[in-house]
This record gives C-alpha cells, structure tokens and sequence, in this order.
C-alpha cells in the first residue's frame, strides 16, 4: 500500500473526498434558513411591485403573499376556467386581465375574479364584466393572494378545445387581446373580493413553514457517504492488490512435489 501508485491514488481520493466534504457543507448550509419570513408575514398587504417582477419565478417563501395593485380591465378578456373548488364545492373562476398603472412599459396580470357554482353563472358575469370593461376607463384597485402559475393542462377528451381547467397565466396570455410588447407577470391573483356578482374565493393563509430543509440535509448526509465510498474504494483496491501479490509470493514459495 506504500507503492507509489497508491499513495497517487490515495491523494486523488482525497481531492475527490474534499469536493464531496465541500458540497455537503454547501448543501447542509442551504439547509436552514436563518433568516425566515416572521410569522404571519404573507397577512400584511404589500405593493405588488414590491414583491415580484414581471416574467419572475415566485419564490416559495411569498407564495400566498397578499398584495394590492391598480389597473384596468381590458374588454375581451374575461376567461372562464373549469374545474375549481370553492370549500370543497366544484365550480368555475372567471378571470381577467388587468393592465396596471404606473409602469413604464404595457404590464399585465392575471386575476382570478371569483367563484361560481355553474357554468351559466359564470357566463352571466363575464357578461357584466365585460359591460362595465366596456365603457370608460376606471382603474380598479384589486387586493388578493398571489400564488404561483399551475401549469397548462390540455382539456380533457371529448370538452371544447377552448376550455382551461388550470389556473395559468400562460395559457391565459394565448386568449388575451393587445398583447404586443405586453409584460406579464408568472404568477397570478387571486382576488379577495369577487367581482361581477361573483362567490368570493377561498383562500386561505398558506401554512408557515419550517425554516429547516430536509431534502438539503438528506443531500448533504449523501456527499458525505460518496466522501466515505472514495476512502473505501481506494482500500478494497490496494487490499485485493495486496492479497493477490501475496497470493503469489506463497505459490513461488511451495516445494515441488516429490517424484514417486
């Protein structure tokens, strides 16, 4: 074991468990959080700006964030999404797009106005708001949840091509109108007060996390077996390689058999 080219290996399995120690230590650091939202935090209402940026990933510790923002409905663009539970109970959402205020480009987000038990309801409020979009220009003030994109889902066989059944400002922005150089938030918004005679939604205050990461530290205990599987590889090499030389040594050594 004491040959050159084990002490060589011997070395390079040392850089090798020295990257594995350094992930694990980078991985078990990310592990905690020292800094976690106070509990509580996602109550306060903040400025929408203030918490995410248009074409942003929403991070999970604002997830169910509450915000406020100021727009404009833009007419044509209430869309009816399938498949929504309101306390359990299945329904509708209708939804706009609001053009906000005060930013320096064309920006827009998704709002989920609110509930409805069928789908006639649903359609005769997309018939008011569209009425009330429709004439002059009012900015709306809307207060609400901001929650992550769901996805886009197909519909399912046999329904209308058309029809959404998840709540995805990307598959919204395919129905919208005016969408030329049109900056669109990821996430979207769950209004807290419906519109359009709309059933409110149910949203309640995402639950308070905890602030330490059990798949970081299952990680990090992982890059601390590879760092010991390194150490033990080197050994069953260099021990099969002395056992086989010993091997040899002790057959070169045995007395020929006596001639009979």
């Amino acid at each position: 074991m004491l040959r050159p080219q084990w002490i060589g290996l011997l070395l390079l399995c040392l850089v090798v468990a020295g990257v594995f120690a350094w992930l694990g230590q980078w991985q078990l650091g990310r592990a905690i959080d020292t800094a976690p939202p106070p509990p509580g935090a996602t109550e306060n209402v903040r400025p929408l700006a203030d918490v995410a940026q248009p074409g942003e990933y929403l991070p999970e510790p604002i997830v169910g964030q509450r915000v406020d923002a100021a727009g404009t409905w833009v007419p044509g663009d209430f869309v009816v999404v399938d498949s929504r539970f309101n306390d359990g109970v299945a329904g509708y959402w209708v939804t706009g797009q609001l053009r906000l205020d005060g930013t320096d480009e064309p920006t827009s987000i998704a709002v989920a106005l609110g509930w409805a038990a069928t789908a006639d309801e649903a359609a005769s409020a997309v018939e008011r708001l569209e009425a009330e979009a429709s004439g002059a220009e009012s900015v709306v003030e809307v207060t609400g949840r901001l929650i992550s994109d769901e996805g886009p889902l197909p519909p399912p066989r046999g329904a209308d091509p058309q029809t959404l059944t998840r709540m995805s400002p990307a598959a919204l922005l395919g129905r919208w109108h005016d969408i030329e150089e049109l900056a669109v938030y990821r996430p979207y918004l769950a209004s807290s007060a419906p519109f359009g005679g709309l059933t409110a939604i149910a949203s309640p205050a995402p639950a308070e996390q905890s602030n330490v990461n059990w798949l970081n530290i299952f990680y990090a205990a992982e890059w601390a077996v590879f760092a010991g599987f390194a150490f033990y590889l080197w050994y069953r090499l260099a021990r099969d390689a002395w056992e086989r030389e010993v091997e040899d040594f002790e057959d070169a050594g045995e007395p020929e058999p006596a001639a009979s």
